[in-house]
Order: structure tokens, then C-alpha cells, then sequence
């Protein structure tokens, strides 16, 4: 099939200044470039330093005669650069015939200081790099459609240097949780995208087909029992940013493709955990914000201090006046529910749910919400935490953690479940709840139960939504605007 390119009058201009270029002697794409600097680093230099190297897009020019000023940009910033008839010759016509806003080119020259007190680089020589056909978005507006900013996040991060800070910021975020975690005696691993079940979480996964091997796989929801396997075979503390899919709804703090930080420690118990994930994450917001006080969204958020903890029942109870912990049945609490005239929002499917999911309905609506500040919510009812260890004093709860902060639940971590009998009767829970029509319940894992009985230590493990947290931290809307490329319905042809 014959591909074309959609041409149109301003493209259609540059498309004409490609054998232009080569008659000049040009290569309208060269194959590389040898920089000394960056324009960051080139507009730190001082005045006279010579031969500096530089390379990037061109974003501005302006000719006055025998006399140019441009900017080139990369991720690292933009430099202006000086244009001279008398010293480049026919070159400087060149340039202001055939260079457009957009290309990509190579100065190289000395240093010195405009009469505003601008750095510059006086060029000397200068070399086509690429061409660009088409116009960049207007200089002062940039993107306005939101939607266009996140299906041409390329020429989002060219026009808005807030959105490159962001992403930026979102590089640095995850390296210094990686090299706090490598100094705390972690080791990074990987784990399975394509797994035979769907486990790890309570969530609705992605299915394809494997022609290979002829057989259905799932897209993963979490690493979390392939890690757990990890600490079964002697490793003592193991991670993973994993990728992982839940082919469930969209909307500000959710995406069916995010960024998971799983992590389990031999030997810890959740409450270990809690305070080792309150020392991680005071140092990394300190680390990458320089303030424990930070504003989102117009609502201040203060992580200083000791975070407060709160049980799940007690936080409902707090809140609705249902106390979960005497309503043994999902007829029950969906009387007590009834009673208090609570209504769910019309997506959720009270019919179909289990007493766990219901009783994760009513916490997030009566209770989430309202959460600013972090705070940590334990004990969850047994129902909700297939994989969690039950507490030794009341086996109808778990030991479990959440970390929510603004309304998002950031972090979820457990003493993890290491009872392969235990582990055995909360499968076959699940498949019943399964069977009765809760679509988000976790399918029965028998290879990993088999993991199981080989003996695992005790162990706590974590995870954390990478991009929610990075949203809370960059004063991002949504995450959408946090992931550099994130799922959209095809553009009409």
C-alpha cells in the first residue's frame, strides 16, 4: 500500500528547501553532530571561552540585515546564538533562506554577552542537522486542546518547559526511591508481563493469546507473587517498577497502564514496613521538593510530622456509624448500608459484589475522599486481603496497610500471607465469590501455592502507585499528564 504524506501549504514550503539544501551543499539529515555542550551548559560558560560545539532544535529567529539571533533547545535548557554576514558570508543567506523554526542544527563559535546581558554563541561555522516539515505550535500558546497535548506529547514537551521540568522531576523521583532502596539492602529483579493467572491483586485483567504455545495469557496486574517467589528461593529483599494492566475505568487517578512499585522484606511485619515506607517517602519528597509542605491542586498537603493511623473500622465508624466488624454477612451490611441512606454511584455493581468489595465500596465512599494529609489506614477486614496474613489477635482482619494521601491510596502493603493452608481456603473463597459473579476477585494460583509449601519466611511487602504519587508530588491533574504517553482512543483517520 502506497503511503503519502498529508501535506499542506506551509509543508509543503519546506518540503522544497530539501533539494535547496543539497544544492547548498547541505545534508537536510546528517547522521551526527559532535557537541562540547549542551545550551545549558553552554550559556553557564564565560565570556570569550572558544570553540564550543552546541546542537539542538532551532525555536527562535529573528534577522535584522547582516545581522541574525536565534535560540536552539534541548532538555537541558536553550541558548541564543549570533548570525554575522561579515564572518560566515554566503552561509548567513543560507541560513535565512533554508533554516525554519523546528529544524534541528549545529553551531559552533566563542562566547560572549549581548548588550542585554544575554549569553550567546558568536558562530563561527554552522551545519544543517534535520529537517523539519512541519510548523511547530505557536510560540506564546503551545498546545491549548488537551487532548492534542497528550497525543502529541512530543510537541507538548518542545512548547511548555513546565511539562519537560515535570518529566524531568519524574526521572529524578524514581531514582532516588531506587538508590534508597538499593542502600537499604534491596535487590532489583524482573518479573513476567504475560503470566498463566491473573493474581497479585483484586482486579479485572487484560487477556491475549500466546501462538506460540497456544494458550490465553493475562497481562499482569501486579508482580507480587512472582517476587514472593523471589524471597522463597533466599533473596532477602527484593523490587520491581513494574509495568502492570487492569483493564478497568479511567479517570484522574486511574489509567489500565501504570507504574507499580512492588518491594518485600524477609522477616519485617507490616508494621516494620510502615515505618520504613514513612522514612522512604519523607526522604524522597524532601529529596525532590526541598519542603515536607507541599500544595496540590490548591490543596495543601503537610507531610511532616508522624503520619497519623487509623483502623479500617474505625475510620468508617468515624465516618457512616456502620461498625463493619458486626455485620458478618453481605445482607447485613448492605441493610446497615440501606439504613443510613448511602448511595453508591450508578457504575458501581452493588448485585455482583462480594462482602469485601462492598465493604471497599463504602470505604471509598464515605471515608477516601476526605483523607488530605497522609494517613495510614490498617486493619482491613479479612474479605478484602486474599493474600494478607490474618492478625494473630482477630483473624478477621488482616495485617495491612494503606498509605492515602489526598483522597489516593498511594501505598498498599501487608505481613504477607506465608500459610500454604491458609493461603489455600482464601483461593477457594475467592473462586466462590468468582463463581456468584465478582469479577474482581483473584483467580486460584496453584503454582504459587506450590511456592508455598516449600516454606517462605515471614515477610512484608508494599506497593506503590509510582504515578499517583509523582501527580501529588509534580502538582499534576491527573495522571495522564504524568505518563509520557498514555492510552487514547484512536484519531479518525
Amino acid at each position: 500500500m502506497a503511503v503519502s504524506l498529508d501535506t499542506n501549504d506551509q509543508m509543503k514550503v519546506r518540503l522544497d528547501k530539501i533539494p535547496a539544501l543539497r544544492e547548498a551543499g547541505e545534508n537536510p539529515y546528517t547522521d551526527r553532530f559532535e557537541r562540547t555542550h549542551t545550551p545549558g551548559e553552554a550559556r553557564e560558560l564565560a565570556d570569550g571561552v572558544e570553540n564550543v560545539r552546541c546542537c539542538g532544535r532551532l525555536v527562535s529567529f529573528r534577522s535584522f540585515g547582516k545581522l541574525a539571533f536565534g535560540h536552539i533547545f534541548d532538555m537541558y535548557g536553550k541558548v541564543q546564538f549570533a548570525l554575522q554576514k561579515d564572518v560566515l558570508g554566503d552561509r548567513f543567506k543560507t541560513f535565512e533562506k533554508l533554516v525554519d523554526i523546528g529544524d534541528f542544527v549545529g553551531v559552533e563559535g566563542s562566547m560572549i554577552s549581548t548588550k542585554t546581558g544575554e549569553k550567546t554563541i558568536s558562530v563561527t561555522s554552522w551545519t544543517f542537522l534535520s529537517k523539519s516539515l512541519r510548523a511547530l505550535p505557536e510560540k506564546f500558546h503551545g498546545l491549548t486542546d488537551p487532548e492534542l497535548r497528550l497525543r502529541r506529547r512530543y510537541l507538548d514537551l518542545i512548547s511548555d518547559s513546565d511539562v519537560m521540568t515535570r518529566f524531568k522531576l519524574r526521572t529524578k523521583i524514581i531514582k532516588t526511591v531506587r538508590d534508597f532502596l538499593d542502600g537499604n539492602g534491596f535487590t532489583e529483579v524482573d518479573t513476567p508481563v504475560l503470566t498463566n493467572k491473573a493474581s497479585g491483586a483484586l482486579a479485572r485483567p487484560f487477556t491475549t493469546h500466546n501462538n506460540a504455545l497456544d494458550i490465553d495469557v493475562f497481562l499482569r496486574i501486579a508482580p507480587e507473587t512472582y517476587l514472593k517467589r523471589c524471597i522463597a528461593g533466599g533473596m532477602d529483599r527484593v523490587y520491581e517498577f513494574a509495568r502492570s494492566f487492569r483493564n478497568e475505568g479511567v479517570d484522574a487517578s486511574h489509567l489500565p497502564d501504570f507504574t507499580l512499585l512492588e518491594y518485600y522484606a524477609s522477616y519485617w511485619n507490616y508494621v516494620d514496613n510502615m515505618n520504613f515506607i514513612e522514612r522512604l517517602l519523607k526522604h524522597l519528597i524532601s529529596e525532590t521538593t526541598g519542603s515536607l509542605e507541599l500544595s496540590y491542586q490548591g490543596q495543601k498537603i503537610n507531610f511532616a510530622g508522624d503520619w497519623l493511623r487509623i483502623t479500617f473500622r474505625d475510620l468508617i465508624f468515624r465516618d457512616c456509624g456502620i461498625d463493619i466488624d458486626t455485620l458478618d454477612t453481605k445482607e447485613a451490611l448492605q441493610n446497615a448500608i440501606n439504613s443510613n441512606g448511602i448511595v453508591f454511584d450508578t457504575d458501581v455493581n452493588v448485585a455482583k459484589a462480594g462482602r469485601g468489595t462492598l465493604i471497599d465500596f463504602l470505604y471509598k465512599k464515605v471515608s477516601r475522599p476526605a483523607l488530605i494529609d497522609p494517613i495510614f489506614v490498617t486493619g482491613h477486614p479479612l474479605d478484602l486481603s486474599p493474600l494478607a496474613r490474618s492478625n494473630d489477635e482477630n483473624p478477621k482482619v488482616v495485617d495491612r496497610f494503606q498509605l492515602v494521601v489526598n483522597g489516593w491510596e498511594v501505598v498498599n502493603a501487608y505481613s504477607e500471607l506465608v500459610d500454604p493452608m491458609d493461603q489455600a481456603g482464601r483461593f477457594a473463597q475467592q473462586a466462590e465469590a468468582r463463581a456468584q459473579g465478582d469479577t474482581e476477585t483473584m483467580d486460584v494460583d496453584n503454582d504459587f501455592l506450590l511456592c508455598m509449601e516449600y516454606g517462605m519466611p515471614p515477610i512484608s511487602g508494599l506497593g506503590l502507585g509510582v504515578d499517583r504519587f509523582i501527580a501529588l508530588l509534580t502538582d499534576a491533574p491527573t495522571l495522564r499528564d504524568v505518563v509520557l504517553f498514555p492510552l487514547l482512543r484512536p484519531e479518525k483517520e
